[in-house]
């Protein structure tokens, strides 16, 4: 009999543990995670802090309770502290109840490895990181304590704005809480849409009191006597109750460091069929390395979409390799205020920071008819490669629901297709939903002309 050991179980973990007992039901899985929990969405902590969410418990979509059923062996609150790949062992030992190890240590022979450990924050070394007012924003824990901090706080600094931190900053500003949302970039969301859209972006944050503190690195936290903290920064001080820290994620592959190929960042880099470079061992989710269809390379992009899929394909090529992962293009969209953002593929600024040169077309019309009763307008931005003419990214802002036309994208560069094409795809009209030329084909005619 066939044992299967699984170290981590969020996204990855869990679809790749119940697609594993569903394709062989007869394998032995053994789930470790260190936590007491599994499945959260992450993605929902500034929601539930803007008192939005049903109940919080829903934020699970599995459970322990679920996957044992399915047939897994479940080592909740465990760590797994060391791993030998040629022995095909690895050995863990309970967690205390306050995340301490406990005395005893086993071990567990196996025959196939996945590894699904995740991504941890970034903590910089920075003098005074370490302070009870400086909190993460990660896991259930975290999103634990930042919804006990907010019940009272009235004031907070968010610390990065990327999707995480500018959701966090725009639910506290929507709360009461006077809030300062600082980065070492020039724009908020620099990493995920360019100037003309992120513009719209700092605007809408301005307009809610939200305090841009934009172009400047943290450089200290200083605690003060009443119970707030200072965070230095090279350009200024800002004060407040809490400090939410949401700089970015790494891989958490410690376990694995000089065993198995990786990124320079700890990215495990997997094949078409989720292998690492060792036979029998496999990676997926925020652990793993994506294979990037923009630019046709492995990337590291953590998202949830990218680690279910890859989940989902561990269990399909465990034994066999049959179903070849299509890649990504890390499509992704978020909700700020009233503006809707939704973006796939590269933006100029990260084609730049790859050292690709793309063109970028932009175009800014209503969404709708003029004789609807209301009408807002769309940016719509089209990135594609000047030589070959294939689409490369596109980026939507508007006050109404575009989160389609990322998705619209993502399949256009999945298929390889050239602005040219795009231009000619049949896309409904409907008054209530769009205009005769959908803004997709429209910028897309743009840049055809172009």
């Amino acid at each position: 009999m066939t044992t299967v050991a699984v170290i981590g179980c969020t996204h990855a973990g869990t679809f790749a543990a119940t697609s594993i007992l569903a394709e062989h039901p007869d394998w032995t899985v053994h789930v470790f995670e260190r936590n007491g929990t599994l499945s959260f969405l992450s993605c929902g902590i500034a929601l539930w802090v803007g008192d939005h969410v049903s109940d919080p418990k829903k934020m699970f979509y599995s459970s322990p309770e679920a996957l044992a059923q399915a047939g897994a062996t479940m080592h909740m609150r465990t760590d797994v502290t060391a791993v030998d790949l040629e022995a095909k062992t690895l050995t863990y030992r309970a967690l205390e109840s306050d995340g301490s190890d406990s005395s005893s240590e086993e071990t567990l022979a196996f025959d196939k490895l996945v590894v699904t450990t995740g991504s941890r924050p970034v903590i910089p070394p920075i003098p005074g990181i370490d302070s009870p007012h400086v909190l993460l924003c990660k896991n259930w824990d975290h999103a634990i304590a930042i919804k006990e901090k907010a019940k009272t706080a009235k004031s907070a600094v968010v610390i990065g704005s990327g999707y995480i931190g500018a959701e966090i900053a725009e639910q506290f500003s929507l709360t009461g809480v006077t809030t300062t949302l600082v980065d070492g970039l020039d724009r908020p969301l620099a990493n995920n849409f360019d100037k003309a859209i992120t513009d719209q972006v700092a605007a809408a944050f301005e307009e809610h009191g939200v305090t841009l503190a934009l172009g400047q690195k943290v450089v200290e936290f200083r605690d003060n006597p009443d119970n707030t903290v200072t965070v230095v920064t090279e350009k200024g001080e800002y004060t407040a109750e809490m400090a939410i820290l949401a700089v970015g994620f790494l891989p958490n592959t410690d376990l694995l460091k000089g065993k198995v190929d990786m990124l320079p960042n700890g990215a495990i880099i997997v094949d078409d069929y989720m292998q690492a470079s060792v036979p029998d061992v496999y990676a997926a989710g925020d652990s793993a390395t994506v294979f990037y269809n923009p630019t046709g390379k492995h990337d590291y992009i953590p998202l949830a979409t990218n680690a279910v899929r890859q989940g989902l394909l561990v269990g399909r090529n465990i034994e066999t390799p049959t179903v070849k992962y299509m890649g990504t293009q890390a499509t992704s969209a978020v909700q700020l205020y009233d503006l809707s953002l939704a973006a796939s593929g590269l933006t100029k600024a990260g084609a730049e920071r790859r050292g690709l040169t793309v063109r970028e077309t932009e175009l800014v019309d209503d969404y709708r008819p003029d004789f609807m009763l209301t009408t807002t307008p769309v940016t719509s931005i089209l990135t594609w490669d000047p030589e070959t003419r294939q689409v490369k990214g596109g980026q939507f802002c508007s006050k109404a629901d575009i989160s389609g036309a990322a998705n619209v994208i993502s399949m256009a560069i999945q298929a390889g297709f050239t602005v040219d094409q795009l231009a000619n795809v049949d896309f409904l009209f409907q008054p209530n939903f769009d205009k005769p030329v959908y803004y997709v084909g429209a910028v897309a005619m743009k840049a055809a002309a172009e």
